[in-house]
This record gives C-alpha cells, structure tokens and sequence, in this order.
C-alpha cells in the first residue's frame, strides 16, 4: 500500500515516517527542482499527502490547495480518495496540469472564491511567502475550512537557506541586493522578486498569528522537512527562523469535531515560543 492510503496514524507513526531517510531524499530532490521538476514535485506531493494522512483521513473528505500549481498534488490527493480542488492564479500553471486541470479553479489565496466552511482540509505548500499580506490568506483559509477541519501550511521562512529561493544565499545581505546580483549575473531577473513575487516571511510571524486567532487550535509546529528528533528546533525564537529550513503549522478550525478528527501532539500543546 502506497504512503498515500496510509491513512491516520498518530503520533507514533509520524515519527516512523519522518526519518533521516526520508530527510535525504527529500534535500537530495530539492537540488534538481529546476532540472528536474517531476521527480522533486512529485516526490513532495507524495510525501506532503503522507504527512496530512497523518493528523487527518483524507478519503472521502474535500481537499482545497491552495497554490496547487502544475498538478502534482491533486494526483497525490485524489489517489488518498480525497475529493481534490486546487487554486492557482496562474492559468499558465493549469496548462501544465494536463489531465489533472480538473477541478481546478483560478483565484487568490487572499480572497478565495470558495464559500466559507465548504472545505474539509486546506492545504497550501511553499506559497505562503509569495504572499504580500499572508495573514490574509491564513484568514481566508481559516473562512472556507469547516468547523472541526485541518489546515496544512508550509513555507520557506525568509531567514532559511533557501529563503531568497534562487537568489539564495545572497538575501542574508539584503534581497534588493540579491536580486540585482542574479540579474547581473544571468541577464534577467529572477522569477522570485524581492517585495514583489517574494516576501520576508517568519515563524514567529506566522505563530504569532496563530496563538491570537480565536478560531483555530494549534495541532502542531515543526521543520517540514526534517526528521521527527529535530522537531525541538521550533522552540528555540530567533534559531528556528535559520535551521528549520521549511516550516509547517498545522490547525484544526475550532468548532465542532467530526468523527476522524485531527489530534493534538504533544511537542506543541501551547509550548511554541512565539
């Protein structure tokens, strides 16, 4: 059986799956993203889909993406039996999608053309920091979620490695500067624009929000990527914003809870440093 229809495992089995192995190979995936993109992408979805049948059933329950893109991840999610919809303002990027475009829809993540609570799980991988006003857009997906749902939200915090994406390292001396170094040094300027298609996002940003919104509990927090011992990263302010690399909320909206619910962990339950 495919990771994919592994369904709920709790705890214990997400640390059975959040290895150093499957550490590796994710970072070893990452470094052909822009040579290959399949086998990176598609590795993600396959991995992220695992990771929310972790806190949360997916057969049979509607999935938003936020963000979903090119079509990687509504294979992932309708092979779990999830009822898949994905948004993206790009059109360009449905293109891609080749059969998977269905079900997809065109609009922003800070005003989702979706009706509030008609979504059981929102989902949004590696956007939240090409987002000009994320809170916003964690608002919006907080509105479409249902009362007792999950919502899954990762990105790449500004202070990371990779936090100027293809003008990293450089953006620890400024993303302005990063920016004209790579149009210097490739002739055109790079897809990730600093303030434009590329913000400075945080950790403590994003917790922040969390810990004040009324109307969703933290379920948990941790380095996307890494493996289930180096989760203690997220509790240490400042250090977190370098070493956790990819960062993952993970909420349930608050209301009633259906059968199946998501479960609290016990490396968060109120003990995230803001």
């Amino acid at each position: 059986m495919s990771a994919a229809h592994d369904g709920v495992g709790g705890p214990a089995a997400r640390r059975r799956f959040a290895t150093l192995g499957r550490s590796v190979a994710l970072f070893q995936a990452f470094l052909v993203e822009q040579t290959d993109p399949d086998r990176f992408y598609g590795l993600l979805a396959d991995d992220s889909v695992r990771q929310v049948s972790g806190y949360v059933p997916l057969a049979g329950r509607t999935v938003l993406d936020v963000g979903g893109g090119p079509g990687y991840f509504a294979a992932a999610f309708r092979a779990a039996g999830a009822r898949y919809v994905g948004l993206d303002p790009d059109v360009g990027d449905f293109s891609a999608a080749g059969d998977s475009v269905a079900g997809m829809l065109r609009g922003s993540g800070t005003a989702l053309p979706v009706r509030s609570g008609g979504v059981d799980v929102t989902f949004s991988s590696n956007v939240l920091e090409h987002v000009s006003e994320p809170t916003r857009m964690l608002d919006e997906m907080v509105r479409v979620t249902r009362p007792g749902g999950v919502l899954f939200v990762s990105f790449t915090p500004w202070l990371s490695p990779w936090g100027g994406h293809e003008t990293a390292p450089w953006h620890y001396l400024g993303g302005d500067r990063a920016r004209r170094r790579y149009q210097r040094r490739n002739g055109r300027p790079p897809k990730n624009r600093f303030r434009e298609t590329l913000f400075p996002t945080s950790i403590a940003q994003t917790l922040r929000w969390a810990r004040g919104n009324a109307e969703v509990e933290l379920l948990d927090a941790l380095p996307r990527y890494h493996p289930w011992w180096a989760r203690w990263v997220i509790r240490l302010p400042g250090i977190r914003e370098v070493v956790a690399w990819n960062f993952l909320l993970v909420l349930r909206r608050a209301g009633a809870e259906p059968d199946g619910a998501a479960e609290k962990t016990e490396l968060t339950g109120g003990r995230v440093a803001m």
